[in-house]
This record gives structure tokens, sequence and C-alpha cells, in this order.
């Protein structure tokens, strides 16, 4: 996908500068990862919630969406909670991934409508294997409607031993140009389908957000996503 910058606001006063430099990433590289990037004070709301649910709390994740979900123990084996904005922390992250929207669609033309984000959890050894989070084509036609993915980490103290990395591929290469450390408050983004990825099995308990943010597939008043 080729993406152009909206030259209106190329000099935009008192833009935010996580969100342009995800944007300046996105534009000539389609993925971005920065360390440190979630704001402080979320990042801590988030990682506290993520402390204080229980096991009974997620749910065994699967592959395939509506009547193709089904549970795949060779693909993947991470469990999740979707985020509703239940929390006070669900709903400061739901309103800062609306800011970065907002952005994205004015600098980018990207044309984003909804997003849909989990909490994630790894236990040791769990994994996901290398996979695109969109098929290539037209979004608007693509059943997910994935345009763009967005990962956030919550793992304070993480070395490189402990395993766990976020492996980016290009579509040509065998290997990962890329592997990202789960480290805490680092965000990745990248176009939903341009980055081959997967998750590799760590040794200690692992815990992120995921989310997508999709296109609009409404048709004859009927909204896809749901909002």
């Amino acid at each position: 996908m080729q993406l152009a910058i909206d030259p209106r606001f190329g000099d935009f006063d008192g833009e935010d500068p996580l969100f342009a430099q995800i944007a300046d990433d996105l534009q000539h590289k389609a993925w971005s990862v920065i360390p440190n990037a979630l704001p402080p004070a979320l990042a801590a709301q988030l990682h506290q919630q993520l402390l204080s649910l229980d096991e009974q709390q997620f749910a065994r994740a699967g592959v395939g969406r509506n009547n193709d979900f089904t549970l795949n123990n060779f693909v993947r084996r991470d469990e999740i909670r979707w985020i509703d904005g239940s929390s006070a922390a669900e709903k400061d992250w739901l309103q800062w991934s609306n800011r970065l929207r907002l952005f994205l669609n004015r600098r980018l033309f990207l044309g984003l409508f909804s997003f849909e984000s989990h909490f994630a959890h790894y236990p040791p050894g769990a994994f996901y294997k290398k996979h695109v989070d969109a098929f290539k084509g037209n979004p608007r036609k693509d059943p997910t409607n994935r345009v763009l993915s967005v990962v956030a980490y919550f793992n304070p103290g993480w070395l490189p031993e402990d395993g766990g990395e976020l492996a980016l591929y290009d579509e040509q290469q065998v290997e990962p140009f890329l592997s990202v450390t789960p480290a805490f408050a680092t965000l990745v983004v990248f176009l939903s389908e341009e980055v081959p990825h997967e998750v590799r099995p760590a040794r200690r308990d692992r815990y992120s957000i995921a989310g997508w943010y999709r296109v609009n597939n409404s048709v004859n008043d009927q909204i896809d996503p749901p909002r």
C-alpha cells in the first residue's frame, strides 16, 4: 500500500511528536517500532489492570472470524481478553488510540473507521506462528477489513534471554528483518497486509495489547465493522 502525506499538515504546529514519527515511519517503510512510546501514566494504568486480571478472565485465542473461528494449537497458544472500555484504564487506552486514528487519517488518508483491541497473555512456551493480519488486495473487500495493526508491551525488566520476540518479516525473505523485544511501553505499528510477523516462545509470562484499525465496510445501512 502506497501512503501519501497530506501536504496541508506537513508543518502542523503542536502535533504529537510520537504520532508524527509513526506517520513518517509508515510512509517510508510500512512499520514503526518505538521503545518507551506509551505515555507513562497510561502504560502504568494498563499494566496495573493486566496484573489485576485473573486467569479465568482470559480466553483461549483462535484464528479466523465469525463462522471461520477455530482453536489451533499448532498456530497460536496465547490467551486474550477483549478491551471494551469498562475500566478507567481501558477508556484511556481507547481515547489514546482514537487520537492516533484521527492523526493518521489526517496525515496519511488511511480512512481508518474503527478500532478493536485485546489484552494478550502468552504463558511460558506460548507462541503465534508467522502470519499476516489481513490479506493482500482491497481492504474493503477483505472480510477482516484490517488496515493497521498496533501492539503495545507491558513487561518490565524483560531480558534478551527471556525470549518472546515479535519477529517482523519482509514478504520476500525467509529470515526476519527485525526482532522486537517486548519491553515495557514499546509500541509497534504496521500495515496489516504488508508485514508478516510471528511471536516467538518466551521463558516467562508475556503481556501485551494487540489492536487493529479497520476501514468501513458498511452496506445498505448495515455497519461493518460495528461501532
